[in-house]
């Protein structure tokens, strides 16, 4: 049995037990029947009232509940399609409280749905009309009768987010752009003019509307600053060249010249009408002084033609540089080709350059060869040698890369001018040529020039028997090598062996040993007779030679028959060294 059946018995039997006692109480006291029943109907009256006004507010409670059900699903209905949700739908099995509850409860929610995207809408909307003011832009489209669904909030929001953005990004172009107009300002000392430009450097910056059209001015007004400070630059530049140029030709003092050094860095208003006064007053001053101006052009003039190495018709080809009519005309026509002048050396620097460095390395490697060829070079004590020997090695490696770097400038500058490149009146490359082929010839000459030099002295020395050294870092290329020198050396044993003489012998000593033989030094006044005689002999082989008329005593005819007999031997000797030096030296030329 449920609960409420419980209860409703309780009250029955309550029911009861108090008619039971009401009908003892009239019991005792003594009621009459009829009155009892009066008194019994007057009790059924007040419970069956009191049950009826019972009865009937749970009633109006079912009603009212029932109302509320209707109203709510009619509410949710509506919030649903506005919020763009799906219908409400009622579980089943609810007992109409529980009904209610949950609908009324499902209304709240979604009432509070509304409220929530109705303010955020009105949130959005308020930051769109802000940053509309500033950018200047048009309001993001949107019905806000309706409500907006949560793609529709985000689309917002994120269209909000890329305008906060431009906000910041143009407010940043502004301050940099408004610190650019103000330094350009302050330079060409110029104020604000315009109402637009007041905007721009007097106002608040947050006051400055950052549309595209007025970041669109701000470029253009800077554009236009930079534009007349890059004028004014390029006209102090201008002023303060031609001030130079008229102080070099002048000959201005020093501390004339310190007066505007604050004007020749900077390129403001006041700096410009002081350069522009300064080149007024030099020019009246150029025309009182003409001839020296003239000539110091002319000064001027010769150190660019010799930088772009002008053969003598190139400058005679100026035929004012000769004039002696010092007038204005004359004057202009030398500035003119000064100015030529300059435009050529700095169109074309990196070339004339590398000419002036391939001519100064050459001169060096030149006086390095001649050093690499004077004997007095190995009484180095510094270290010298070596780093010239670098020096020179280094020298013979860069100088090809440095012409064929030349070359390739130099067919760029042929094509570009449709002429010749000339240096000192002949093409640099056919100059270069004919500077290293004299120096092979030169080095070839000095070769040959050693080579006769040796076969000389070991004639000499086979002939007198004396050598005389000097310092040689090498052998040259006629020296016998050691095998020959033996060979020679039994040819010599075998030819004195063929002649005997019987008489005093006398120690000779090895030719090339530098040393006078022993018997000589017994009779030095037959040695410097017999030396005479030998000397005269072997410049006239030929000649009949009397043994009677060199030596008058036995002695004195001893040696000089002994020594005539060593220059029969080495007769053979020499002519075989001669030919030996000869030939080594032809295979030398001839590249065997």
């Amino acid at each position: 049995m449920r609960k409420s059946e419980v209860h409703a018995a309780e009250s029955v039997a309550c029911l009861n037990q108090a008619l039971n006692h009401l009908k003892d109480i009239w019991e005792e006291i003594g009621i009459p029947e009829d009155q009892r029943l009066q008194r019994t109907d007057t009790v059924k009256m007040h419970v069956k009232n009191l049950l009826d006004m019972m009865i009937a507010e749970e009633e109006n409670l079912r009603k009212r509940l029932l109302t509320s059900i209707d109203s709510c699903r009619k509410e949710l209905d509506v919030l649903c399609k506005e919020l763009h949700l799906p219908p409400y739908e009622e579980e089943e099995g609810l007992t109409i409280l529980q009904m209610e509850k949950d609908i009324r409860t499902s209304l709240k929610v979604m009432i509070k749905q509304k409220s929530q995207r109705v303010q955020e809408l009105k949130t959005l909307r308020k930051q769109d009309e802000d940053l509309s003011d500033v950018l200047c832009s048009s309001l993001y489209t949107f019905d806000m009768t309706s409500v907006p669904t949560l793609e529709e909030l985000e689309a917002y929001r994120n269209h909000l987010s890329v305008l906060s953005k431009e906000k910041d990004h143009r407010h940043a172009e502004f301050v940099a752009l408004k610190k650019q107009i103000i330094c350009c300002m302050e330079d060409l000392e110029q104020m604000p003019d315009t109402s637009f430009e007041r905007d721009v450097v007097c106002e608040d910056e947050d006051a400055f509307c950052l549309s595209a059209e007025n970041i669109t001015a701000l470029k253009t007004l800077l554009n236009r600053l930079e534009s007349r400070k890059t004028e004014n630059e390029a006209l102090c530049s201008t002023y303060r060249s031609r001030i130079q140029d008229l102080w070099e030709r002048l000959q201005v003092p020093q501390e004339d010249r310190e007066i505007l050094t604050e004007h020749m860095t900077t390129s403001k208003k006041r700096n410009m009408n002081a350069l522009q006064a300064e080149v007024q007053h030099l020019e009246e001053l150029k025309i009182k002084n003409i001839r020296n101006v003239v000539e110091a052009v002319r000064t001027e003039m010769t150190l660019y033609w010799n930088m772009c190495f002008y053969n003598p018709d190139q400058r005679e080809a100026f035929t004012p540089y000769c004039s002696d009519d010092f007038t204005e005309e004359l004057l202009s026509l030398h500035e003119e080709e000064i100015l030529r002048l300059k435009k050529q050396y700095e169109d074309h620097k990196e070339l004339y350059k590398g000419v002036t460095n391939w001519q100064d390395n050459w001169t060096l490697f030149q006086e390095l060869e001649k050093k690499a060829t004077d004997p007095s070079r190995f009484n180095n004590r510094g270290g010298n040698l070596l780093k010239e020997e670098k020096q020179r090695a280094d020298l013979q490696k860069s100088l090809p890369k440095l012409e064929k770097s030349l070359k390739s400038q130099i067919d760029l500058w042929e094509e570009e001018q449709g002429c010749e490149f000339l240096v000192h009146g002949q093409k640099f490359l056919q100059f270069v040529q004919e500077q290293w082929a004299q120096y092979n010839t030169e080095k070839e000459r000095e070769k040959l020039e050693r080579q006769m030099k040796k076969s000389k002295q070991t004639e000499e020395d086979m002939l007198y028997g004396t050598s005389l050294r000097t310092p040689s870092k090498r052998r040259l290329c006629a020296t016998p090598t050691p095998g020959k020198t033996r060979k020679v050396a039994r040819r010599s044993s075998v030819c004195r062996r063929t002649f005997y003489f019987k008489g005093p012998i006398l120690a000779m000593r090895t030719p090339g040993r530098g040393r006078t033989p022993r018997g000589l030094d017994q009779n030095k006044e037959n040695m410097s007779h017999l030396s005479g005689a030998l000397r005269s002999m072997a410049a006239s082989p030929q000649r009949n030679i009397s043994m009677n008329s060199v030596a008058s005593s036995y002695s004195e005819f001893a040696v000089n028959f002994y020594l005539f007999v060593l220059f029969i031997c080495y007769i053979p000797l020499f002519a075989s060294v001669s030919i030996l030096s000869f030939s080594l030296t032809h295979m030398q030329y001839s590249g065997l």
